[in-house]
């Protein structure tokens, strides 16, 4: 009988946190859940850490070598995951107490593809950084009126949503041509195929830490703006919302790839024309930054970034 639900696990030299992540699973296991642990090439005791946990959990280890980013080795776990239901966990991410119980009756009777919750940021020691909450009412959020708000920028942490293995299969999984949104880019394509049902409790963590993938790994110039362009045009081309409402997305969408190419840049050293980025902003006037402030969450995103700025800063001073 194949398992309820699948956690997918991509990992790539996780030995710091891949214990925690693990042990924040194994004191929620139910039967009906398996793990499907995807080694990318690991060079450090991950895979170790890993087996010695299979002794208590379901884990399928599979170890297909270096196979590409993080997403390619996602999409080759969800492809081997039996689930009905499925769902990503990072090395460096976390469930909190209580998660799988919360979600178990959720996912039975969800009328969509798509279940989400709250999470929090977390400093590389564990400790917490502030909340990373989405821009919901809670209950069943209409396909438009979730796209209208994730348009303007990805606010769901990796951890956070259960989803339909198949819908995702039938949707062509991760675009493995677009490592750096790639969850944004599906997250919109099974929020558009109907009701997704959102649950206001904070039941994940999103840990912040200057190895991560996105503040570790070399870029293009340029590399995240396209990469976050080329997804909100093509998701715009979907999304039958016509007029003044899908203007003003478009406009703070826009506004919002600026802000955060322009923090990425300035994150790695690089020049950054603040005038131009603060024009932009200006121009969306009071409804726009309203909407920009609601969707984008960038208080909560910058404020956990800037603690562990400090938190670094202060450890090596």
């Amino acid at each position: 009988m194949n398992p309820f639900l699948s956690v997918v696990m991509p990992v790539q030299n996780g030995q710091r946190f891949i214990a925690a992540a693990l042990e924040s699973v194994r004191g929620q296991y139910r039967e009906g859940m398996e793990l499907v642990f995807v080694d990318n090439g690991s060079t450090d005791h991950t895979l170790d850490i890993v087996r010695d946990f299979a002794r208590t959990l379901p884990i399928r280890v599979i170890t297909p070598n270096r196979i590409g980013n993080w997403v390619a080795a996602t999409n080759f776990g969800l492809r081997e995951a039996k689930g009905e239901w499925a769902c990503f966990l990072h090395n460096d991410d976390l469930w909190l107490p209580g998660r799988l119980a919360r979600l178990w009756g959720e996912m039975e009777s969800a009328e969509g593809v798509l279940v989400l919750h709250n999470s929090m940021f977390v400093g590389p020691d564990g400790r917490g950084l502030g909340p990373w909450t989405c821009p919901l009412p809670e209950g069943e959020v209409p396909a438009d009126r979730f796209l209208e708000r994730l348009l303007v920028q990805n606010f769901i942490a990796i951890p956070a949503p259960v989803f339909r293995r198949s819908a995702a299969l039938r949707s062509g999984g991760l675009d493995e041509a677009i490592w750096l949104p790639a969850d944004w880019d599906l997250w919109l394509r099974l929020g558009a195929l109907g009701p997704v049902r959102f649950i206001a409790e904070t039941l994940s963590a999103f840990r912040v830490h200057p190895a991560s993938q996105t503040a570790a790994r070399q870029m293009q110039r340029n590399e995240w703006e396209q990469q976050l362009t080329a997804v909100l045009a093509r998701h715009l081309r979907n999304w039958p919302v016509t007029g003044k409402r899908r203007a003003s997305v478009e406009r703070v969408a826009r506004a919002s790839i600026t802000v955060n190419s322009a923090l990425s840049a300035a994150s790695r050293g690089e020049p950054v024309k603040r005038s131009a980025v603060l024009l932009e902003l200006l121009a969306l006037g009071p409804a726009g930054w309203h909407r920009y402030l609601r969707d984008s969450r960038i208080v909560q995103r910058v404020r956990s970034r800037l603690k562990v700025r400090g938190l670094t800063t202060r450890r090596f001073t």
